[in-house]
């Protein structure tokens, strides 16, 4: 059954499969393309090596059944009734873009949303169409080709066969685990990972076997630049000559993650057209999709050898008046030649590096690179690796070439980008200048399908049947280090200056794949029993100029880290339900899959080890090391515990009272405790919660003190731990429900919270939040006594702060806030009661109609037609008596550069006309006019609270 070796290119644009026969076959060393079959038109199927990374989700009665009929049944791993893919949802999408999946790819590798929650097509204004995760839509193209494969060879089917698919060197191990995840959901749950620009090269090496030592007898190092649709990869190859006289190659560095691609040029040729449509004005986010798809084809074109002058491209009109209504401009070369050839390859002569913005574009959701210019990330790569990168071209003791950027002597380029002969000319020409030679450029003979291709000729040199690239590990991984950790006795100061972290090394660059390292001379100490959290980060760059080795203890720059997903669990052993602490040592190794695995091994017992696994749904946030904690800290936990402890202690309601400002005598302002500080406190509080309900003074004390000690509930180690306990607190609710400052803290401490509740607890407070608000005075005499009653007030901050439920609600809860606050009175003077009562409802307003939200992903923001409708009702009040309406319209209209959460221009500029007229703070029209992060005077009053000294919120 195991008789082919299979490739998976599963692209941004496209996807291919490659492959070769094994045994006899073999010998003819012939690589083949599997044919995909797949619809080229309604009703009409085809084979082609390219299958679009591509799905179109119909609309009811949009073609009829038979019109979709492939030659083979199979369900739709994401579950879509009625679904195209491939190269009719291609077409179709470019009709009605709104229903098109398309860059699955891209945002596998975008931590800022869930990948695994059905978010695609980004920005879909019909409600009506079905969405799909990242992962699920990368499933779907995997299992289009299971299906034909299986249908071409049925005795032979894909999934026993000898599988590689292939991804980005620069894909994290969320992204890898997450495309492991989409073969596994497509029935192909046993491959290889390899990376991209290395199966460039494999193909080209396995086409050159038979002359390899004479078509790389002058190379040294070898740059594979693969930008394709959606990434911009780099690697570097060392070549040697081997004792018996062949080549010997060796991957010694690659890059880091860039969402740069065709797609950028694409969009920012769009961009330019957009301004030449007549009266368009600024498009939506579906018809900005349907033109960016013309520019492409437009692009190609003009890139070509017998290019035309220029080339019309046509936006079609929406709705009824498709054909009446479209638009026209032309894009001429010379646009070409500006925007793409010198906006995304400039010469860079000064060798510049990437260009860092204050904050990353935006556009269809994607958080693309912010500097476009490939020449300025290549330098930064090649400065980062400059140090492997002498040693291999033999001018490490060259003084002269000490500060000199090293630059690689011969280039293989991939991806679609570079069909575009000027643009592959281009890059040469540009490392050629840097490098004052000229550099060895090798043919590529069809980089549609060289990364396919590669992938076969990879498992061919496993076999030893083909030239082989030496690699290992991509990049060395770490384990970051607290203050409390012991170290070696080295000076740690950068670990609290803020631009460094203390971390040891778990795996360094290029250890092999298969082959576990331990951290011999480390011990830990690991908990049993109780959660954990490890958080890991991996780095391009070798710290101090060096490769570090296994154990090292070294001081990283933040600047030079990628931080992986956080890695939480429970670890069993020992009694049951007994905690205990046992030492261990840490082992990892690359798998023969390509993935990071990380063990915890005990000392005494080599036999008992815990494996540790990635989170893949991760927190908003950054993980912040814990810094020197107070010495008084000690003693504000035995005043905790004297108050809450189990031990029966005479202490006066006066002193329960007076525990907060006891513990700001003891540790400071509260305003200057730190997360780690906040953590230790709260964790005190809730070994003792049962304390809380002693009387009221005592629970409400613990309500306030937990909340403040918890917020924004998450961002530091354990949190989700932590969070979990408190939960488990909601349904039993206050013990002293008739007291109204404890119901009052009860609601406080949800809200500061709510950042951590998953989108279950935030529906469930969701249901208490409408209850105290809308119900009825039956309803309201059948309240459970645990259901806690909250004011308008509590109730409005809570609902507000509920930023992971469901847009839908969202926009249900925003209606019923307008309703509210366009019944106020707007007489010639308005009161301090009735402003207070405004200036309630409006926050609220302007938290839930948010674009950019503080803890939810992006795909959880309001609609912005809502937004927008929201917002046309605010231009009827008065802003000038009214202040907290500016406030709420500015979040509203925010910008974030992303078009399906905008609200439109003319909608913005009215907002800003008003902030103008009313005297507003100069951040809040800069809010709205272009992409910007939140001063802490904004974020605090949005927020409802300061966040904690040392976190920073990721948005």
């Amino acid at each position: 059954m195991n008789q082919y070796l299979v490739s998976i290119d599963l692209g941004t644009t496209n996807t291919v499969l490659a492959y070769a026969a094994q045994g006899a076959r073999q010998a003819a060393g012939q690589v083949e393309l599997l044919a995909i079959d797949q619809l080229v038109a309604p009703g009409e199927v085809a084979g082609a090596p390219l299958l679009p990374s591509m799905r179109y989700h119909l609309a009811p009665g949009e073609l009829a059944p038979g019109e979709l009929q492939l030659p083979w049944v199979s369900p739709d791993p994401a579950g879509v009734q009625q679904v195209a893919v491939g190269r009719l949802a291609r077409v179709l999408g470019a009709q009605a873009p709104g229903r098109l999946v398309a860059s699955a790819k891209s945002w596998l590798s975008h931590a800022g949303v869930d990948r695994m929650a059905p978010i695609l097509p980004w920005g879909a204004e019909d409600a009506d169409i079905p969405k799909v995760s990242p992962v699920a839509a990368s499933a779907s193209y995997l299992a289009h080709l299971r299906a034909c494969w299986n249908r071409h060879f049925p005795t032979s089917p894909l999934e026993h066969q000898q599988i590689v698919l292939t991804v980005p060197a620069s894909f994290d191990e969320g992204a890898r685990a997450l495309t492991l995840e989409a073969a596994r959901m497509a029935g192909l749950p046993e491959l290889r990972l390899l990376e991209e620009p290395q199966a460039a090269l494999y193909d080209w090496l396995y086409r050159h076997r038979a002359t390899l030592a004479q078509d790389l007898a002058g190379t040294r190092l070898v740059l594979v630049a693969d930008v394709g649709g959606g990434t911009t990869d780099f690697s570097l190859v060392k070549v040697e000559l081997g004792e018996d006289g062949q080549p010997k190659l060796t991957r010694i560095g690659v890059g880091n993650h860039l969402i740069l691609g065709g797609d950028n040029m694409d969009l920012a040729l769009a961009h330019l057209l957009e301004g030449r449509l007549g009266n368009e004005g600024r498009l939506s986010a579906g018809r900005l999709a349907q033109l960016t798809e013309r520019c492409r084809a437009a692009k190609e074109q003009l890139l070509a050898p017998d290019a035309p002058e220029q080339v019309n491209v046509t936006l079609l009109g929406a709705g009824a008046r498709l054909i009446g209504a479209s638009r026209s401009a032309a894009i001429t070369r010379e646009d070409v030649q500006r925007i793409v050839l010198d906006g995304f390859f400039p010469p860079n002569a000064a060798q510049e590096a990437a260009k860092r913005a204050r904050a990353g574009i935006v556009e269809f959701g994607l958080p693309y690179a912010s500097d476009p210019a490939v020449t300025r990330h290549l330098a930064g790569f090649l400065r980062q690796h400059a140090q492997a990168a002498r040693e291999a071209l033999g001018i490490e003791g060259d003084a002269q070439a000490a500060d000199a950027l090293p630059v690689p002597d011969t280039l293989l380029l991939n991806g679609g980008v570079f069909r575009g002969a000027a643009l592959a000319r281009r890059l040469a020409d540009v490392l050629s200048s840097w490098r004052g030679a000229p550099v060895t450029v090798l043919h590529n003979e069809d980089p549609d399908v060289a990364v396919a291709r590669g992938g076969v000729a990879y498992s061919l040199a496993r076999a030893g049947q083909a030239p082989a690239i030496e690699s290992g590990s991509a990049r060395n991984y770490y384990l970051l280090l607290d203050a409390e950790q012991p170290g070696d006795g080295g000076n740690s100061e950068g670990n609290n200056a803020g631009n460094s972290v203390r971390a040891v090394c778990l795996l360094p660059r290029g250890a092999p794949a298969g082959e576990e390292i331990r951290l011999e001379g480390r011990s830990f100490a690991l908990r049993l029993g109780r959660p954990v959290r490890f958080h890991l980060v991996s780095s391009n760059a070798d710290p101090e100029g060096r490769l570090p080795r296994p154990g090292d203890l070294l001081d990283l720059p933040t600047a030079d880290i990628i931080r992986l997903p956080a890695i939480s669990t429970v670890l069993r052993g020992g009694a049951k339900g007994r905690t205990s602490d046992i030492p261990v040592q840490l082992a990892a190794n690359l798998s023969e899959v390509g993935t990071l695995e990380v063990f915890c091994v005990a000392e005494e017992d080599a036999n008992q080890r815990w494996r540790l696994e990635f989170q893949l749904r991760g927190e908003a946030s950054e993980p912040v090391e814990d810094l020197s904690l107070p010495p008084q800290l000690d003693e504000a936990v035995a005043r905790i515990d004297r108050i809450f402890g189990n031990r029966s202690q005479q202490v006066d309601a006066r002193e329960v009272r007076q525990l907060r400002a006891t513990l700001e005598h003891l540790l400071g302002s509260r305003e200057r405790w730190t997360t780690p500080l906040l953590r230790r406190l709260f964790d005190a509080l809730l070994a003792r919660a049962k304390g809380r309900r002693r009387s009221a003074e005592h629970e409400r004390v613990w309500l306030n003190l937990a909340g403040y000690c918890l917020r924004p509930g998450f961002g530091h180690p354990l949190d989700e731990w932590r969070i979990e306990q408190l939960w488990a607190m909601f349904e039993n609710g206050v013990q002293y429900h008739k007291d109204s400052q404890v119901r009052a803290e009860w609601w406080t401490l949800w809200r500061r919270v709510a950042g951590g509740l998953s989108t279950e607890a935030q529906l469930r407070v969701l249901d208490d939040f409408a209850f105290n608000l809308q119900a009825d005075a039956a309803e309201r005499g059948r309240r459970p006594v645990t259901l806690v009653d909250g004011t308008e007030d509590d109730m409005l901050r809570v609902g507000a702060s509920l930023e992971r439920i469901p847009s839908a609600y969202k926009a249900e809860i925003g209606e019923w806030l307008v309703m509210q606050i366009m019944e106020m009175p707007t007489g010639a003077k308005v009161d301090a009661r009735a402003a207070a009562r405004y200036a309630r409802y409006l926050w609220a307003l302007g938290r839930v109609g948010a674009r950019q939200s503080f803890h939810g992903a992006a795909h959880e923001v309001a609609p912005a037609a809502a937004a927008e409708s929201w917002l046309g009702q605010l231009f009827k009040l008065d802003w000038k008596k009214i202040e907290p309406a500016g406030f709420a319209a500015t979040h509203i209209a925010r910008m974030t550069g992303d078009r399906s959460r905008d609200i439109a221009e003319p909608v913005r500029d009215e907002v800003l006309r008003r902030l103008a007229a009313s005297g507003a703070p100069p951040a809040w029209p800069a809010m709205v006019r272009e992409v910007v992060e939140l001063d802490q005077a904004v974020e605090t009053r949005m927020l409802g609270d300061a966040l904690p000294p040392g976190l920073k919120l990721l948005r």
